[in-house]
C-alpha cells in the first residue's frame, strides 16, 4: 500500500513537470503515507493546474482493506475552457465527474418500458 501511493504522489509530480515545462510550482503539499494507509497531496502551478488527492484504505464488499482514493484537478484547456474533474477510485473503478464529460442521451420510452418488461421476467433456462 505504502509503494501505491508513494508511485501516485511520484506519478503527479513528474507528469506536472513534463506537461507544463515553464510553469513553476506554488503549492506543494505532502502527507503521508501514513501507518494507517492513508495519505493526501495537493500541487497547484503558476499556470493555473490544480491537483489534490486523498486517500486511504475502507473496507471492500468482502470485508478486506481496500484503497478509495478520492481527488480533483483543474487546468485550462486551449480552448481557454476551465475543466475541472472530481474523480474517486477504488473497488468499483475510477468515476469521473466534470460538466466537460459526455453524458450518453436519455433510453428513450419504450426501450425502456422493454427493459422494464424484461427484467420482470425470469432468466431463461434454454441453453
Amino acid at each position: 500500500m505504502n509503494f501505491t501511493a508513494t508511485l501516485l504522489m511520484i506519478l503527479a509530480a513528474a507528469s506536472l513537470s513534463w506537461c507544463q515545462k515553464d510553469d513553476q510550482i506554488v503549492r506543494q503539499d505532502f502527507e503521508g503515507p501514513n501507518d494507517d494507509g492513508s495519505y493526501r497531496w495537493a500541487l497547484q502551478t503558476s499556470g493555473g493546474i490544480f491537483h489534490e488527492q486523498k486517500g486511504s484504505l475502507q473496507p471492500d464488499s468482502a470485508g478486506e482493506p481496500s484503497l478509495l482514493v478520492q481527488g480533483q484537478y483543474q487546468y485550462t484547456a486551449p480552448d481557454g475552457q476551465i475543466i475541472n474533474v472530481l474523480y474517486t477510485a477504488g473497488e468499483n473503478g475510477f468515476v469521473a465527474q466534470g460538466d466537460h464529460i459526455p453524458t450518453p442521451p436519455p433510453i428513450p420510452p419504450a426501450i425502456q418500458r422493454a427493459l422494464d418488461y424484461l427484467a420482470t421476467k425470469p432468466p431463461s433456462t434454454d441453453y
